[in-house]
């Protein structure tokens, strides 16, 4: 019962909320509520400040938080081993990813992994790659996908070198070139993949000291077609994303060629659940729906 008590502090200091982490870790509010007054009681100190933003610690909480996470660290560790004597019966993987990723991988991914573990649930958690970044270290997601390289502290696993693709208006004067020039890519307005930290298309522009008429910035691959459908400008976009587009565009590839390249990530392989170490092994089926044979 101490451990539920201390996941139920550690997850209401990881969302800043009673809420967020009853529903979490499947309790009520006023469950999660009561452990941690069981512990403030047992320990004898408090632990958090109530307020109208949420949560935060108390001096006394910031310093004992480290052991009670590094106890639910050791927790975790132990239902590994367990899980490894019995063999993978259920689970739940938390993933953090990006909508290319999701709409054309995971599906693949996900499907050659259930045929053989049905039982395991899924949480996708979609975000910029910083903010996947920082789930990963945060412990809010298991394991995630991102542009390499990341964070030291992360152990990745390299997976592709995605082509970065130049897209335009069909009725665009550069719509029939064979290779899209890069000192162009100043010239037209400019719908900008970025969000958060700079992203692989602004180290284009600063590679070859080009000024983009930028007019829209968004994190959403499917607004900036839109947008350049409508002929409002013109974009970069990684190859992965126009697959299976539905929007009139025309991609060209640029004169020199730029690409980013990605890869898995988690904090710690060896002490990951089960069911992320089982899923390592199907990262292979993402870019096409086979039937794996496990037994041939």
């Amino acid at each position: 019962m101490n451990i539920q008590k201390y996941l139920a502090l550690v997850k209401t200091v990881e969302y800043g909320s009673f809420t967020k982490a009853a529903e979490a870790l499947n309790y009520s509010q006023s469950g999660i509520s009561r452990m941690i007054n069981d512990l403030e009681t047992e320990w004898k100190v408090s632990l958090l400040e109530r307020g109208r933003s949420g949560v935060s610690l108390t001096s006394e909480g910031l310093l004992l938080l480290p052991f009670a996470q590094n106890v639910c660290h050791e927790y975790q560790k132990l239902q590994t081993q367990i899980d490894e004597l019995h063999g993978l019966q259920s689970g739940f993987i938390r993933i953090g990813t990006f909508s290319s990723v999701a709409t054309h991988w995971l599906p693949n991914i996900i499907k050659a992994f259930q045929k053989v573990f049905p039982n395991v649930d899924y949480e996708l958690l979609l975000g910029d790659y910083t903010e996947i970044e920082g789930w990963i270290l945060e412990g809010r997601v298991d394991c995630g996908f991102l542009r390499l390289p990341t964070h030291p502290k992360l152990e990745t696993i390299f997976l592709e070198q995605d082509k970065l693709l130049v897209i335009l208006p069909e009725d665009h004067s550069l719509a029939g070139c064979d290779r899209f020039p890069v000192g162009a890519l100043g010239e037209d307005p400019f719908m900008l993949l970025e969000k958060g930290a700079k992203a692989e298309i602004s180290e284009i522009f600063e590679r070859y000291n080009i000024t983009p008429k930028v007019q829209f910035t968004t994190w959403d691959d499917y607004a900036i077609m839109s947008m350049v459908e409508s002929g409002l400008g013109i974009s970069i976009l990684p190859e992965l994303i126009l697959k299976r587009i539905p929007y009139r565009i025309v991609v060209k590839e640029l004169e020199v060629p730029a690409y980013r390249k990605i890869g898995f990530a988690m904090k710690d392989k060896d002490s990951a659940p089960l069911a992320v170490k089982r899923f390592i092994d199907y990262l292979q089926y993402r870019s096409n729906p086979v039937n794996p044979c496990f037994n041939c």
